[in-house]
This record gives C-alpha cells, structure tokens and sequence, in this order.
C-alpha cells in the first residue's frame, strides 16, 4: 500500500512539475544589438495553440509605440498588447507551424520554440527554411 501511494505521489508531483515548467507564462526578451531586456511576452495557450503577447515594454520612451510598418488587423497599434506569436502547435519537445511578428519592421516569420530548460525559451523565426533564420533566447521572468 505505502508504494502504491509513494508512486502516486511522485506521479502528481511530476504532473505538476512539467505543467509549471512549459512554455506559457511571463518570458522577458533581449535586444539582439544591445543585450539589453527589451520586452516581457506572456505566452499562453488558447484552443490548443500557443500565442505570446507583448505585456510590457522597459525602454519608457517606446512605450506608446505603435506598429507602424504592421499590416492588417495590427496596423498602427500600440506594440505594448500586441500579440506577436500566433498557432503554435506541439511537435514532440518544440512548438512550430505558427509565426513570429517582428514590431520593429512588422514582417512575419515562421517560428519556432524549444524550451532550453525550465527558464530558457530558444526562439527562432525565419522565412522559408530554419536555416534561414535568427534565434533569440527568452528568460522566465519569476
């Protein structure tokens, strides 16, 4: 009996660790050119896909930012509330067949993320093949 309760308990715990430990929740970004925290984007899932918006911006003067080069239903909206990651899907340990928004020149990307580990999220967007791409990686933010 103790062992049937020990494995139970250990399968719940494991439950809930790897629950925890996807890739929704808050992730900070970095600047490619300054190294520096630029952004938090909150991804969560909704029906099944995984979607990220932009929650908070640090630079105090491109807070009021609008996309100004998106198209469509994000032409000229404020990048802060933005939804930059659409329809990710699971493929074994990555989330793919979905796309990246860049707010700085609004063109879009295929994308790509792998969780590196509990607190590292690798994040790739590229055009055509994965080759053909730049990564970024994202920091949980606790």
């Amino acid at each position: 009996m103790k062992k049937i309760i020990t494995v139970a308990v250990l399968l719940i715990s494991s439950m809930f660790y790897a629950q925890n430990n996807g890739v929704t929740g808050k992730w900070k970004t970095i600047d490619d050119e300054t190294g520096q925290a630029k952004s938090i984007v909150e991804i969560y899932e909704k029906s099944g896909k995984i979607y990220g918006k932009v929650i908070e911006i640090f630079d105090t003067e491109h807070k009021k930012d609008l996309c100004k080069d998106c198209s469509g239903e994000d032409a000229n909206k404020p990048i802060l509330g933005l939804t930059i990651i659409k329809g990710l899907s699971k493929d074994g340990n990555e989330y793919s067949s979905g796309e990246i928004m860049d707010p700085k020149n609004g063109r879009h990307y295929k994308c790509t993320i792998v969780l590196q580990s509990k607190d590292k999220l690798k994040v790739r967007g590229y055009i055509g093949f994965a080759l053909l791409g730049r990564t970024q990686y994202w920091y949980r933010v606790k």
